[in-house]
């Protein structure tokens, strides 16, 4: 099962998140039949993405990250809201990505949304959202972020991330430095003990004060037919019955899910007709 923990460690003045998402990235291989260059990746950003929405604070709250190679061959795409409904797809990227831009935005549902850019320095998911927080964000975060794949399939995902507060002391700088060295092969710590295991070998006697939140990613997309429909109603009915004419239907694709709404004439009228 999907597990996210978030705490405050050392003195209420660091962020913890303990992440196991290894269901999550399982889920996306079968969805979009991946290879494992693809998985690791996109496990990654799943796992990034289910870190930040987890950090969310308002129900409407949603997050996206975009990533796309210096040479627009590869792209990475994924978003979460604020209930833990996690998806993404990735193309182009079977010999991974290198060089390019990463983009983040975030919509908490307060003011407008946050977009925040940084340049990819490193093929490590882990060292990218390191320098996005530093550069966009100009919040220190340590990131430990790993995939484990065996016979195509993930055997081990998840993450651990340190956030610090404002005013944290330099003694609890060290401590959440010296932590965070327990989770070089993070995936391999992941596999050996999970979320709730690295929760309690690493954590148990600091999270007493502040407690321990508890959620439960879940690869899910947003998109439906309703929703779908609602896409296409503003194109209007002249325009969709001409799709439809020339190409047999109108056919429209979710790469998240991976899934294909199509319309004939039958549903395009019965669309208008309803309203």
């Amino acid at each position: 099962m999907n597990k996210l923990y978030k705490s405050l460690v050392y003195g209420l003045q660091v962020s913890l998140s303990v992440l196991d998402t290894t269901e999550l990235v399982n889920d996306a291989i079968k969805t979009h039949n991946l290879d494992e260059t693809s998985a690791e990746l996109l496990g990654g950003f799943l796992t990034a993405c289910a870190y930040m929405a987890g950090c969310l604070k308002s129900d409407r709250g949603a997050v996206s990250i975009t990533v796309k190679s210096g040479d627009g061959s590869a792209t990475v795409s994924v978003s979460g809201d604020k209930d833990g409904h996690i998806r993404g797809y990735v193309e182009g990227a079977e010999q991974g990505i290198c060089g390019g831009v990463m983009t983040v935005i975030k919509e908490d549902g307060f003011f407008r949304p946050f977009n925040g850019a940084c340049e990819l320095k490193s093929s490590s998911v882990s060292e990218n959202l390191m320098q996005y927080f530093h550069m966009s964000e100009q919040i220190e975060t340590a990131v430990a972020i790993g995939v484990k794949m065996d016979k195509g399939r993930c055997v081990a995902a998840g993450g651990v991330v340190m956030q610090l507060l404002p005013h944290t002391s330099e003694e609890n700088m060290d401590k959440a430095e010296n932590a965070m060295q327990n989770f070089v092969n993070v995936a391999d710590v992941i596999e050996e003990l999970g979320a709730d295991g690295i929760m309690e070998k690493y954590f148990s006697g600091e999270t007493e004060k502040s407690g321990v939140y508890l959620s439960f990613p879940e690869y899910k997309c947003n998109c439906s037919r309703k929703k779908i429909e609602g896409v296409l109603m503003p194109l209007g009915k002249t325009e969709l019955l001409k799709i439809v004419k020339e190409e047999g239907c109108v056919s429209v694709h979710c790469h998240y899910c991976n899934t294909d709404y199509r319309f004939d004439i039958h549903d395009i009228l019965a669309l208008f007709c309803a309203r």
